[in-house]
Order: C-alpha cells, then sequence, then structure tokens
C-alpha cells in the first residue's frame, strides 16, 4: 500500500530533476555560444553583438558606472563640510560617495549602443570628450563619441566593433538606386555610406597616393553608370584616372586647355537652364515638368593642383580663368543639376586665392590620408576642426579610410573596394546610357557608341 507520503515526495523528485535538466540546457546553449562566438563574430556580426556582446558590455556600463566616473573624474565631490560631519557623526566612517552624472537607458544599434547622460552643474561636453578614450578602454569597446543634443545634455555613442576594420562591402556593390544617391562604402556607426549629389551637390575628396582616394571615384562613377546622368571628367593627368570610364563620359578634357573650353561649354549649358526655369516660372530644373527636365550632370575633376599651378606669366591668366569657371558652377550649378565632384592629392592656400573660394561652395568633404596638415585643415577646419586630429590618425595599412564632413557632422567611414577593372567593365556595360550634351569642342571619348547616341540631344527635353 503507498502512503500519502509518497506522493508528496514525487512532485519534489521531478521537479528536481526538471529543474536539473533546464540548468543543463542552459549551461549547453551558453558554452555552444562561447565556443561558435568568433564564427557568430566573424559571420553574423549584428546577431553576435546583440545576442553576446551587447549584454556583456551593457552590464559592464550599468553595475561599473559610478566607479567609471570616477575613475575618468566625471563625478563631483561632496561638500568639504559634508565629509567633516560624516567624520564627526560616523567616527571616521568613509566620506559620502561622490556625485555622478545620471545616466539614462541605453539604447542598442546594429554595432554598439547610446546613451543619454545629464551633466553635473559645472560640467560641460568637452569633459566628457576627453574622456572618452578612458570610457572606451573601461567598457572595452571599439570607441566612444561624445555629441550634444540639447543643453545639459550629451550622448555618448559607442562602438562596439570596428566596422572598417573588415567591413562587410559585399552588399554594398554598385547597382541601379534612387537618381543621383550612391552607396560608396560603410559608416563607423555600421550603416552605409551614402553620397546624396541632390542633398549635398558638390563635394571635395582629398587623399595621398595610395590612400583610397581613386578607389572611391571608382565606387561613386560604378554607382551613377546605371542611372540617367552625364558623367562629365576633367583629368589633367593625361587621362590617365577617368580615362578608365571613357565609355561611359560624355566628354572628357585632359589638359588644362582644354578643361577650360570644357568648362565654358557647361556655362553656357547653365545658362540655358536657366532660361528654362525662368519660362516656366521655377527656381530649380527639379520643379519642371518630367518630359522638360534635363539630365542631370556630374563633373569629375581629378587632381585639381594641376588647373591652379602655373609654371610661367603666360599660364596665369589661364589658371584664374580655369578657377573662376569652376568657382561659377559651384555656385549656379546646384539648382540646375550640375554637380561637382573635385579631388585631389592636396589642397593648400598656396595654389592660389580660387582655391579657397572654390572650397567654400564644396559642402561635402572628404579627407583620406594626406600627407601634409595643411591639407586635412583645407578640407576640414572650416567646418569641423575636431576632425583634424581623427583624419591626422588614420592608419596608411587601411586604405579607403576617410573622414567624411558635412555641416550636420563628420564621421569615420571606409570606401567599397571597386577595383580598375571592375570600373571599366561597369562603364563598358552602361555605355549605352551616355547622353550627348553637344560639347562639341571637347576631346573625342574612345569607345562603342550607337548611331542614336551621336545625335545631338534635346537638353530640354531630358
Amino acid at each position: 500500500m503507498i502512503g500519502p507520503g509518497a506522493y508528496m515526495q514525487h512532485p519534489a523528485s521531478g521537479g528536481g530533476a526538471w529543474l536539473g535538466w533546464l540548468l543543463l540546457v542552459l549551461g549547453g546553449v551558453v558554452a555552444v555560444l562561447v565556443a561558435a562566438g568568433p564564427l557568430y563574430r566573424r559571420r553574423w556580426p549584428v546577431f553576435w553583438w546583440l545576442a553576446i556582446g551587447l549584454p556583456v558590455v551593457a552590464w559592464r556600463v550599468v553595475v561599473r558606472w559610478r566607479a567609471t566616473m570616477a575613475g575618468c573624474h566625471l563625478a563631483v565631490s561632496r561638500k568639504p563640510a559634508l565629509t567633516i560631519v560624516a567624520n564627526l557623526i560616523g567616527g571616521g566612517s568613509a566620506p559620502p560617495a561622490p556625485k555622478v552624472p545620471r545616466r539614462r537607458m541605453l539604447h542598442p544599434t546594429r554595432n554598439g549602443f547610446w546613451v543619454l547622460v545629464r551633466l553635473l552643474p559645472g560640467q560641460v561636453p568637452e569633459d566628457f570628450a576627453e574622456a572618452a578614450p578612458a570610457l572606451a578602454h573601461a567598457w572595452r569597446v571599439h570607441g566612444v563619441r561624445v555629441t550634444t543634443t540639447e543643453r545639459g545634455l550629451v550622448r555618448l555613442t559607442v562602438t562596439a566593433l570596428d566596422p572598417l576594420r573588415d567591413p562587410q562591402l559585399s552588399r554594398l556593390r554598385p547597382g541601379k538606386g534612387e537618381l543621383l544617391r550612391v552607396v560608396v562604402g560603410a559608416l563607423e556607426s555600421g550603416a552605409d555610406w551614402v553620397l546624396d549629389l541632390r542633398l549635398i551637390p558638390h563635394w571635395l575628396i582629398v587623399g595621398a597616393t595610395r590612400s583610397g582616394k581613386s578607389t572611391l571615384i571608382n565606387a561613386l562613377v560604378a554607382g551613377l553608370a546605371p542611372q540617367p546622368v552625364a558623367l562629365v571628367g576633367i583629368d589633367c593627368k593625361g587621362g590617365m584616372e577617368l580615362g578608365l570610364y571613357a565609355p561611359r563620359l560624355s566628354a572628357l578634357a585632359t589638359n588644362r586647355p582644354g578643361a577650360l573650353e570644357l568648362l565654358a561649354e557647361l556655362l553656357k549649358l547653365t545658362q540655358d537652364r536657366m532660361a528654362l526655369c525662368r519660362e516656366h516660372a521655377v527656381r530649380n530644373v527639379g520643379a519642371l515638368p518630367a518630359e522638360l527636365r534635363p539630365v542631370p550632370v556630374v563633373v569629375i575633376v581629378d587632381e585639381i593642383a594641376e588647373l591652379f599651378l602655373i609654371a610661367s606669366r603666360a599660364e596665369k591668366d589661364e589658371a584664374q580663368s580655369t578657377a573662376t569657371a569652376l568657382i561659377r558652377i559651384a555656385q549656379l550649378g546646384a539648382a540646375l543639376w550640375v554637380f561637382l565632384v573635385v579631388a585631389g592629392q592636396r589642397v593648400g592656400s598656396d595654389l592660389g586665392p580660387g582655391v579657397t573660394a572654390l572650397r567654400s561652395q564644396l559642402g561635402g568633404r572628404v579627407c583620406h590620408r594626406v600627407a601634409d596638415p595643411e591639407t586635412a585643415t583645407m578640407t576640414l577646419g572650416d567646418l569641423h576642426p575636431d576632425a583634424l586630429e581623427a583624419a591626422q590618425a588614420i592608419d596608411p595599412g587601411q586604405a579607403g579610410t576617410a573622414i567624411v564632413a558635412s555641416g550636420d557632422g563628420w564621421e569615420r567611414a571606409r570606401s567599397a573596394l571597386v577595383s580598375e577593372a571592375e570600373a571599366q567593365a561597369i562603364a563598358q556595360q552602361y555605355a549605352h546610357l551616355t547622353p550627348a550634351l553637344g560639347l562639341g569642342r571637347t576631346l573625342p571619348i574612345p569607345g562603342p557608341r550607337t548611331a542614336a547616341d551621336d545625335q545631338p540631344t534635346d537638353l530640354r527635353k531630358r
């Protein structure tokens, strides 16, 4: 006969077995995650971060917040009077803990998190900016960036892994997309690096030899080639760089006299478009009816210094005329869908006052590794002086890494690896989209063209 005691012991033993199995399964899952962590981190970095990395880093931030703030000199000691009272009343006990900035909830991202922190009285955002490297070491993350959102608050943006060290660029291969919008690489935040010419119409790109400047131009041209746009090149190194895209270029100038002639033709084109806008009472060509909207023109200038250098008095007037034409196109072109992408190894005030005037019209800046501090200062100094240190710290081994800046801020980025062979193949593939702009006095472009392509284009109907 089974007594009641047996019935009371059975559920307890079953519950203990169930708990044991649960702990065993959980332990197995944890062991698998730990063992496969490097694989997940390499192949599925977002999953690894959200499942494993984020909980660990969040624990470090939350549990060690007070100690970290004190160690980074971001805590404020209590008043001396309170310390004296604590010693008298407490008989030599420890003084009151210092006040630390109040932290809000952590907000996860694909490769990190961000959190808002309330400043203590007397603190400024620069205090946190100076402590950012120490915070990154304390939390064992790649980097911490400090920005301000409103008075009394700072935003700490934490990047767990360096997305530029081994970026996932396979999904960034060029293809059809929005008009004048091209994904050219990856940002340090993990987001796509997008050059949107309708948002920021003119760009200045600088970089020393083998810094990745040409690779960025490859990625830009490869992304624009499938789109209904006209590409115009100015390459005063004899066309060695931009000549790769010859089948997709509507015009190419390979020396300064040819560049001056081409720029004069482009200025006439802008005059025609201004007349068209005035006739239809609109302020930009984007507001024209679709059937009258002209084709966008992207002018790519490689090695800008060759347009400004003067070897003799005879070249002075030619260089000044070229600089004036570029500045006029930059001033007028945005509303008329004529966009400038100016690139060079070096940009300095010694090239003449025209360089400074042109720079002020180029709202987007990309600074790769440069050979002299003045080039970085000319590129970034007028927009974000705090970005200069980051630009000069770019590792020569990470070709394509750059500082991207505009009026909204700056960020580290790395361009997609689009080789010369790929750029040539893409230009050849989309050669049939090349519009004939009627820039007749520019150098002819070699490459396969159909009879229809060689007919003059009615700019009012593109």
